[in-house]
């Protein structure tokens, strides 16, 4: 295919050391879709989603993820097993070999941006080794009119070649895989991995950096969804949690489902054009709007597609972490530019495993500050070699794999905002009730939803005794009665049927939320500390 001339700038690839002109520019999610398939990469489903594998890693790889310290960074990041080094050296040498290895080959690249205001947009050029991970660059960032092309000048460069393998020894990394984030060059340099996950992570890592130190702008790992009266509601959480499927909801206009800025004017922006969804037992009845999503040009990924087309959502044969992207304008209701003021509501997202968690409880706002630091789920059994039963997994902020600053910092800035803007803060289980991982059953959709329209509509009410109930064990507020929840529902320890076995595994759960939180006790105020579990099981 030609570049036509009004393209040739933009396509030129001699800044990067890549001289070559075999370079598929700014194609159309039909035309990576037929070279996928061209290829024999992937397989066209019933619905018309282009599937493909990711070969060996259907994940991301925490531990394979770096980030250069020089200058920019050193005096910045806050280092350690979620933050790793790297030598600018290295860097420069493993760069050089990437390059070398892309050199001659068939590239595609994209020129794209990422935030939806405009006062923090950040102008992306993706080079990718192959089609399919084009095709998830065009989905899930911004993508520019054909007028903002012609004078496009890249801010940041994603390099991803899933084909090149480094060698740990030579070249600095862990083992043959690496995504790294290079400040001064800005450039995120992914190698070894085909999961397109690590290409959005990148650019979201540089933003969770970029936005707090120079534009004094909260980034936040969320999803986020505007009503009918203009207020907007944040959902935080880890993968697995729901943050996609509750907020988009057919009669809220969809804001995105991953990752937001709150800026200084109290608004919401998006940082992507997409939307990266978990499929695991993905249903028509239970979420229509993402179901519906999974149409020409989505890209579906490590699936099991059956020999007519149809796709299995419930098969994880190949992972647990099956995957879909596609454009936000496959969702019929979305906020357009994918901005919202006024936030009122924020949502903490939790899929407690141990069961003991209320389904829904406000939270004060030290309490807030205590959780959005600990940002608890829980791992269940299945999901990892040696799990058998139900691990508490913490990871601050919702996504301390992205965050390059101290979660303090964050904390900081996300109070700050609250206070500023008067938001309500609730902790929602989405995981199990009635006993634990493999006793109790999985929340009904059905009842979470009914307790987030509740606080939406303004039918929880402000707390009251007689309204609300303190949980003795983790002190939250657990609401009496919601519309369309059975009462019982709402009781964590009602639905157990043994108060003995509940409370023993909830301050089992205490206990880990402690012994989390002393690696942030330095940094936390007494007012935080006391927004946690206040008792030891002994």
């Amino acid at each position: 295919m030609s570049i036509s001339k009004k393209h040739q700038k933009s396509s030129s690839l001699a800044a990067y050391g890549i001289a070559h002109n075999n370079v598929r520019y700014q194609l159309s999610p039909t035309e990576l879709h037929a070279i996928t398939l061209e290829k024999k990469m992937g397989r066209e489903t019933s619905a018309g989603a282009l599937a493909i594998d990711t070969g060996e890693f259907t994940g991301r790889s925490p531990q394979d993820r770096f980030i250069v310290k020089d200058p920019v960074t050193q005096d910045k990041v806050w280092w350690g097993d979620i933050n790793i080094p790297f030598d600018p050296s290295k860097f420069d040498a493993l760069y050089d070999k990437v390059i070398a290895y892309l050199n001659g080959k068939e590239l595609y690249v994209r020129d794209c941006y990422a935030c939806a205001d405009a006062n923090y947009r950040m102008d992306i050029r993706v080079i990718n080794e192959y089609p399919w991970s084009n095709l998830f660059a065009y989905n899930m960032f911004i993508r520019p009119t054909e007028e903002e092309l012609k004078h496009f000048e890249p801010e940041w460069t994603v390099v991803n070649a899933p084909g090149f393998m480094a060698n740990a020894k030579e070249d600095g990394t862990r083992q043959h895989n690496f995504a790294i984030l290079n400040f001064t060059r800005k450039i995120a340099l992914i190698g070894g991995t085909g999961y397109t996950g690590e290409i959005k992570k990148g650019i979201f890592s540089a933003l969770n950096f970029i936005l707090p130190v120079q534009k004094k702008t909260l980034p936040m790992h969320c999803s986020a969804n505007v009503g009918r009266n203009g207020e907007t509601a944040i959902f935080f959480g880890l993968s697995g949690t729901g943050k996609t499927t509750l907020s988009t909801d057919a009669s809220r206009k969809l804001i995105g489902d991953d990752e937001h800025g709150w800026n200084n004017e109290n608004a919401v922006f998006n940082f992507e054009g997409g939307c990266y969804a978990k499929v695991i037992n993905l249903s028509q009845e239970n979420e229509p709007e993402i179901y519906g999503a999974i149409k020409k040009g989505a890209l579906l990924e490590n699936v099991i597609v059956e020999a007519n087309g149809e796709v299995d959502f419930a098969d994880t044969s190949i992972t647990q972490n099956t995957r879909v992207s596609y454009p936000i304008y496959h969702i019929e209701n979305v906020q357009r530019p994918s901005i919202g003021k006024n936030p009122k509501n924020i949502f903490f997202l939790t899929a407690d495993a141990f069961g003991v968690l209320p389904p829904i409880s406000k939270l004060t706002p030290s309490q807030a500050a205590y959780h959005f630091i600990s940002g608890y789920t829980a791992k269940v059994a299945g999901t990892e070699a040696g799990v058998v039963e139900p691990i508490p997994s913490f990871s601050a902020c919702f996504g301390a794999p992205f965050m390059p600053l101290h979660p303090a910092k964050y904390a900081e800035m996300l109070g700050k905002k609250m206070k500023e803007s008067g938001v309500n803060v609730w902790l929602v289980n989405t995981g199990w009730t009635g006993g634990p991982y493999g006793v109790g059953t999985r929340m009904k959709l059905k009842y979470t939803r009914a307790m987030i329209n509740a606080v939406l509509d303004g039918k929880l009410g402000l707390y009251s005794y007689d309204k609300y109930h303190i949980h003795s064990v983790f002190g939250v507020a657990q609401p009496r009665e919601c519309p369309g929840v059975p009462t019982e529902v709402l009781s964590p320890r009602a639905t157990w049927n043994n108060d003995q076995a509940y409370y023993t595994t909830a301050f089992k759960l205490t206990n880990a939320f402690r012994e989390n939180f002393k690696k942030f006790e330095a940094y936390a105020s007494e007012e935080i500390r006391r927004g946690g579990p206040q008792r030891y099981a002994f």
